[in-house]
């Protein structure tokens, strides 16, 4: 069923074109210094966009990938120079997601992109995996959450 989504997502609604784009993008931020961080987010959302529902966008801290701090810090820097581009991103994002909305069909992919409007605005320190890998990583969290709580008693 998700190749088939994958492939609806692909030839009705150019989501190749979506993918192309902001790779594009991302290679534009990637050759300047201070947009490296952002670049790099950018390139891991079009691996995102080119299988959508077959994968995820997750957060590097979530795979427990250690970073260096310098690098953490000038993300940080970058995201804060990186907002307005964001909002612009978001804003084709959302127009694209009203299109989609239209027809019965697209609405799956609507919701699809309405999940990574975050990774948008965001992109510094994600990583897209597959859809198994960010189950487990939900389920890991689940219990987590559970001994927290069952530890209180």
């Amino acid at each position: 069923m998700r190749t088939l989504a994958n492939i609806i997502w692909h030839f009705p609604f150019f989501g190749f074109l979506s993918a192309l784009g902001v790779f594009l993008v991302g290679g534009l931020f990637v050759i300047t210094v201070i947009g490296a961080p952002i670049g790099l987010g950018l390139i891991q959302l079009s691996k995102f966009l080119l299988s959508p529902f077959s994968s995820s966008m997750v957060s590097k801290s979530d795979l427990s990938i250690e970073q260096n701090k310098a690098w953490k810090t000038f993300g940080i820097i970058a995201t804060i120079l990186y907002i307005p581009f964001g909002l612009m991103l978001c804003v084709v994002t959302i127009c694209q997601i009203a299109g989609l909305f239209i027809s019965l069909i697209g609405i799956p992919i609507a919701l699809v992109l309405a999940k990574s409007l975050g990774t948008y605005f965001n992109p510094v320190n994600k990583v897209c995996v597959p859809v198994s890998v960010a189950q487990e990583l939900e389920n890991r969290k689940a219990n987590a959450d559970v001994d927290k709580y069952l530890n209180k008693q």
